[in-house]
């Protein structure tokens, strides 16, 4: 029997460790990462895997985070859920106009 993962009840046990990562990322210029960002990419690179983890070894894999994963997921997740641009731009122009 495998026993399921629970990352999402580790959140706020790993929070401090996020923060950390993520002022990292921000003292190397990615200063548009949040710190739920680093979340989901974690719990998606961990969601494939078959084995259970233990609390230390999320620990660790959320401490070996870099940038150059991080922005790959980043691009292949950007193609996988396009997004509207125009319609972005054209909601944004049209807020403008409106408060003109």
């Amino acid at each position: 029997m495998i026993e399921k993962q629970q990352f999402d009840s580790w959140k706020e046990d790993v929070r401090p460790v996020l923060i950390i990562k993520l002022e990292e990322f921000h003292e190397l210029g990615y200063n548009r990462v949040s710190e739920e960002d680093l979340w989901t990419y974690c719990i998606d690179k961990l969601k494939k895997r078959k084995e259970f983890m233990p609390f230390y070894a999320f620990v660790d894999e959320l401490l070996s985070i870099q940038p150059q994963g991080y922005m790959t997921w980043l691009t292949v997740n950007t193609y996988k859920e396009p997004v509207d641009w125009f319609k972005e731009f054209e909601a944004a122009t049209e807020q403008q106009h409106t408060n003109s």
